[in-house]
């Protein structure tokens, strides 16, 4: 018989697939740009740069008219953004009080220590329009999976959550060196009962993964985020690298990312494929090959602990309630039909994955789920 799908993977592609969703509707809604598109069709206001929903939760929400500091700003988010990004892709102004020029690596910290953030017009525009499509989205996921359904993914999610340390952020934060998560920061706020209750669905999936994922690192020396992407789909025959972004659901930009880690820490090897010299493959070492077999043994070890802590029938009604929208193979076609982009996408003209990641790669790049 084949092993369960862990329970991080059925709600990874629920949370992937979520935002997915969420992004294809932002962009039609939104006049914006990008760099193989260029600028949108929509005009009369300022067109930034596309980004996913994760910048809504950890940067546009907390901005607005009036400064706000960066210190601030992230004890509201509990977690980082990429405030360069950010500035640059034009969602917002970072202006620093001080009149002193940063000179070195120190300098440039205390500089900006002291900066204070405000939303750009464009920021403006796209805050009014990411608001409001949290439930536009489960209203549509409602009528695709059934009202009940996604009720019972909710509570269920909320009953863990609600024991979860208040502390997380309400998204996955972007992945840091390594690919690793990031836990809470030290400053960062404690979320009060009522906000865990009123949370967004995909605030509650996040929490859950990354709990998840903080238990999995602290005992692995490899990210689950390579484990569950890259990690799982090699082998010691080896695999074209061309193919695992198909395999995978992940971009080519993360995979090369977590390759590179992998290919340094001596668990998989690159080399020309022998019936295609054009294509590289790669195959794990035997040290790669234990830590493959270790992977899914850990999942299933933190679930189990899980159970203990609580209480096994909240996370056998979590598991069959995201069981229930990922399909029995975890890549039901309602599931996928969720990420079909509309005609004038950016992910229209690109290569449509066979199934959704079993982690988010949530990257530096503007915070996509699949590395984009």
């Amino acid at each position: 018989m084949e092993r369960p799908l862990p329970l991080s993977t059925l709600l990874s592609q629920i949370l992937v697939a979520f935002t997915i969703e969420f992004d294809n509707e932002a962009e039609r809604r939104m006049p914006h740009s990008t760099t193989a598109h260029g600028r949108s069709s929509l005009s009369g206001m300022p067109a930034p740069w596309l980004v996913s929903m994760v910048m809504w939760f950890n940067c546009m929400q907390h901005v607005g008219d009036e400064p706000i500091s960066i210190k601030e700003l992230e004890h509201r988010a509990r977690t980082p953004t990429n405030f360069d990004g950010m500035q640059r892709w034009g969602y917002i102004n970072v202006e620093n009080p001080s009149t002193k020029t940063a000179v070195s690596g120190r300098k440039t910290q205390l500089r900006r220590s002291g900066s204070m953030i405000t939303a750009t017009p464009a920021g403006q525009a796209a805050k009014k329009i990411w608001r409001p499509l949290f439930l536009v989205i489960e209203d549509r996921w409602r009528d695709r999976f059934g009202s009940p359904e996604i009720t019972a993914l909710r509570e269920a999610s909320l009953v863990i959550v609600k024991h979860l340390d208040p502390r997380l952020p309400d998204c996955l934060p972007i992945l840091k060196y390594g690919l690793f998560c990031a836990g809470p920061l030290a400053n960062a706020s404690s979320a009060n009962p009522t906000d865990i209750a009123n949370l967004h669905l995909p605030s509650l999936l996040s929490k859950l993964l990354l709990s998840i994922a903080l238990e999995f690192e602290s005992e692995s020396p490899v990210s689950l985020a390579i484990c569950a992407n890259v990690l799982r789909q090699l082998n010691a025959e080896g695999v074209r690298i061309r193919d695992l972004p198909t395999l995978s659901g992940v971009s080519k930009e993360a995979l090369k990312m977590a390759m590179g880690i992998l290919v340094k820490r001596r668990l998989a090897l690159l080399a020309n494929d022998e019936k295609a010299s054009l294509w590289k493959v790669t195959r794990l070492t035997s040290a790669g090959l234990e830590l493959q077999g270790k992977y899914l043994q850990q999942l299933g070890a933190i679930e189990e602990r899980w159970q203990s802590r609580f209480g096994k029938a909240a996370i056998q009604t979590l598991r069959e309630a995201a069981q229930t929208v990922t399909g029995a193979d975890g890549s039901d076609g309602l599931l996928l039909r969720s990420i079909e982009p509309y005609a004038e996408g950016w992910r229209a003209a690109v290569v449509r994955p066979s199934t959704l990641p079993h982690f988010p790669m949530v990257l530096h790049r503007g915070g996509y789920p699949d590395g984009s």
